[in-house]
């Protein structure tokens, strides 16, 4: 595979990668103000399905099309703007692992919702994963930003 081509696959998958947990998280978000269980339910289990589709495989075809790139460009791992990239992209990725775990339990406790109201369980869930969002969010902007100004 050409350089040019490996580039794009990278930067395509980073960009699915970014706009899937930046769509997901706001519209999660937007769904659990309303309150409505069923607009929750609804909601947490589209998340779950994009995440899947989106986040997972994006999330291992980033590591790999960017092994490839530094190989083929001559990059040294050495070199700072790479080597915070590495140690913000597992941030990132160990912010989002238990994440997929909190979705599916905050679709899980959606769907099992017999009354009109979110459970006490939904809302410790639901903070735990707004909480984890910030450092993954932070992390991939951070990247963005290492990948294109490339600081030494």
């Amino acid at each position: 595979m050409d350089y040019v081509t490996l580039k794009w696959l990278h930067i395509m998958s980073a960009t699915f990668l970014f706009g899937t947990g930046v769509g997901s998280a706001f519209y999660l978000v937007g769904a659990t103000l309303t309150r409505n269980v069923r607009t929750v339910a609804a909601t947490a289990r589209m998340v779950v399905i994009a995440d899947w589709i989106f986040t997972a495989s994006t999330a291992i075809l980033q590591p790999l099309t960017g092994y490839a790139l530094v190989k083929m460009a001559g990059f040294s791992w050495s070199v700072p703007w790479l080597k915070w990239s590495v140690v913000l992209y597992a941030i990132a990725i160990a912010c989002w692992l238990p994440v997929v775990w909190l979705q599916k339990r905050m679709r899980d406790v959606a769907l099992g919702c017999t009354g009109p109201q979110l459970p006490r369980a939904y809302w410790r869930l639901f903070w735990w994963w707004f909480g984890l969002g910030f450092p993954a969010l932070f992390s991939f902007l951070a990247i963005f930003y290492l990948m294109v100004a490339k600081v030494s």
